[in-house]
This record gives C-alpha cells, sequence and structure tokens, in this order.
C-alpha cells in the first residue's frame, strides 16, 4: 500500500456499525477517504460506533437492513462507491441455532442484494465480501485451511457463510467478467476494544473483569486462530487496493489468519487477559449447549505470497492490545477516541507492506 491511498476514493461500508465495520470506518477516515455506511443501528450497549462518534464524521450515514433491496440499490445510486466492504452479517454460531431462517437470510440473501446493487451501479470498481474462517468444513485435524478446502460448516452460521462463499464465486462467474472485481476474505476469530458482543471470549473476560467476576469458559481446550482486529482489516484493505488497481486478477477467496506458530487455547486467552488487566480469576464451568468446533486454523500463504500480507502481532500482543483499551474505555472515558486512533497508527507502522 506505499504508493496508494484510500483518500477521496467514495467507499461504501455495510455492516459499518458493527465492532470490525466501526474499526475499519474509522481506518478508512483516518486515511482520508469519504465513506457511507449502510447498516441496522448498533446491537449492543456500548456500541464501538457510538463511542467512537463515527456518524457525523461519515459522508453518509444510512440506517438500513440490507434485505431491504429498494433501499440499499437507492443508497448506491445516490452515494456512487467506488468500491464496498460486505460486513453486514449475522455473525454468532449459537445465536444461528435459535434463528436459522434469519441468519441464512441475511447472510445469504443479504449478500445477494449487496451484490446485485453493487452491479446495477456504474462507478463501482470492487467489492470485498467478509466471511469467516468457519467456512470452511471443518473435520477438526491438526491441518489449516487452505482456500483450495471444501467448503460446509456444521452449524447454521458456518453453512450460511460457506453458502455465501459459493454465491460470490458463481456471481463472479455469471456476470462480472467485465464488472467490478469480487473478492472475499477469510478472517479468524477477532480481538479487539469495543466489542460487546455475548458469546464471544474477550468481551465476555472484560464484562466480568469489569465486574469483579470470575471468568467462566466453557471450553477451555478450544483452539481458536485468534488475531487483532487490525490484522484482518489491513488484509481487507490490501485486498481492496489489489482490486482497485488490477482488477480480476485478485478476484478470488483468500484467508487472512493469525501466525499459527504460537496458537492459545481458550483458558490460555483468558488467564493472559487476566494478567494484562491485573486481576480477576478463571472458572472452568462446561455447558450442554449447542456444538462449537474445538481446533479450526487457517493457512494464510497465499495471502502472504499474493498479497504480501503477513500478521503483525501474536496472540499475546493482541490481548494486550485489547485488554488496554478496555482500561482506557472504562478509567479515560471520552479519550478512547485518541487512544483507538494511535492504536490504528501505531498498527499501521508496523505493517510490513506499508511503512510511513
Amino acid at each position: 500500500m506505499a504508493d496508494f491511498s484510500y483518500r477521496s476514493l467514495r467507499v461504501l461500508i455495510t455492516g459499518h456499525t458493527g465492532f470490525k465495520g466501526s474499526w475499519l470506518a474509522q481506518w478508512l477516515l483516518m486515511q482520508g477517504a469519504q465513506v457511507c455506511g449502510y447498516a441496522l443501528p448498533p446491537n449492543t450497549k456500548p456500541a464501538l460506533f457510538e463511542v467512537l462518534d463515527l456518524a457525523p464524521q461519515l459522508t453518509r450515514h444510512e440506517l438500513g437492513d440490507i434485505l431491504d433491496y429498494p433501499r440499499l440499490q437507492a443508497v448506491f445510486k445516490a452515494f456512487e462507491p467506488d468500491i464496498v466492504f460486505h460486513l453486514a452479517a449475522q455473525p454468532l454460531v449459537r445465536l444461528s441455532y435459535t434463528q436459522p431462517v434469519q441468519t441464512y437470510a441475511v447472510n445469504v440473501m443479504g449478500t445477494l442484494n449487496v451484490l446485485e446493487a453493487a452491479r446495477q451501479t456504474p462507478s463501482v470498481r470492487a467489492v470485498v465480501n467478509v466471511t469467516t474462517d468457519k467456512c470452511y468444513e471443518n473435520t477438526e485435524t491438526h491441518r489449516a485451511y487452505r482456500e483450495t478446502d471444501p467448503l460446509g460448516g456444521y452449524d447454521m452460521y458456518s453453512s450460511s457463510k460457506a453458502c455465501s462463499e459459493i454465491l460470490s464465486a458463481s456471481y463472479r462467474r455469471s456476470f462480472l467478467q467485465n464488472s467490478f472485481a469480487l473478492a472475499t476474505a477469510r478472517a479468524g476469530n477477532v480481538i479487539g476494544g469495543g466489542d460487546w458482543a455475548q458469546d464471544r471470549l474477550l468481551p465476555d473476560c472484560m464484562r466480568a473483569l469489569a465486574a469483579g467476576a470470575p471468568i467462566v469458559l466453557r471450553s477451555p481446550h478450544a483452539l481458536r486462530p485468534w488475531q487483532f482486529v487490525l490484522e484482518p482489516l489491513g488484509g481487507y484493505l490490501l485486498l481492496g487496493e489489489k482490486l482497485l488497481m488490477q482488477g480480476q486478477k485478485f478476484a478470488q477467496a483468500f484467508n487472512f489468519g493469525p501466525d499459527n506458530r504460537h496458537p492459545l487455547t481458550v483458558e490460555e486467552m483468558a488467564r493472559l487477559a487476566v494478567a494484562c488487566y491485573g486481576s480477576g480469576s478463571v472458572k472452568i464451568q462446561p455447558d450442554n449447549g449447542p456444538h462449537e468446533a474445538a481446533l479450526l486454523t487457517l493457512d494464510s500463504t497465499k495471502a502472504h505470497a499474493q498479497l504480501g500480507w503477513r500478521p503483525v502481532y501474536l496472540a499475546a500482543e493482541a490481548v494486550r492490545e485489547t485488554v488496554a483499551w478496555y482500561k482506557q474505555f472504562y478509567t479515560a472515558g471520552k479519550e478512547v477516541k485518541n487512544f483507538t486512533a494511535r492504536q490504528i497508527q501505531q498498527f499501521q507502522e508496523c505493517l510490513p507492506w506499508k511503512k510511513n
């Protein structure tokens, strides 16, 4: 990204009021992009989108459902984006067991609506569809998954994201030979400040620590591809750059996973959070909840080789940065906005493909 900037580009983000969407919007604003967001209102209290006061900073802030195609298309037509980052989704495994129809509607038909709106908007040159590492048919072996491995998914969330991947590949072949460049991005379990979703490890840890309660773990030995939130976002931005500059050459699927040389279990992550916070305890309490994969890792060789992307932080550093953000939030209030900007700037200065 050394010779490329999003400055003045018109960028549309679906799901901009969510955790990752808010971080991405903040990063793009710091680069000087004109950002339009389209999403439902934030679904947590507090919400990072509101903590960062992003709404007045955006060129356009639209509250809407990606299942409302006429409204979505109208926003695309009015804003005329150069590139779209599609993050809007139902992102929780456990919720997909209780809301399977809504999960499929949002993650599959919602994606189709976004792609159709982009196809009907001549200004669009690139789309990055953000899916998940869970789109693979997970056999829970000790081999990291590559982009050529079979897609699948045990639960409704995972399988809906596999469908989104299949849809994207089919859409590309059917309609996009002479249109915008479409790529998909598969990332692992993301951690970072400002996530208050339920049933996610670090948010659950921080809620417990802030309340002086023990951290309760249901799957202490599960391994996940933990990564700091800016890691995959940097990958999405780099992929978007490649699509804008070289088009269909990079219209493919890419994994953006962490360094797998030092994997950490759920229990190790929780105990590290306690150490970084300076107090707290961990309690193991297995439950009989719905199935969740015990082992899942990504092979990011393709992103390394073709994009030049590399992870910056190990899992331990990701936990440290995440805990630091929450401590700043709970102690300094509004100052967390500047702290967030500093975390982005510090991370950006470490990127192997971009040195300021």
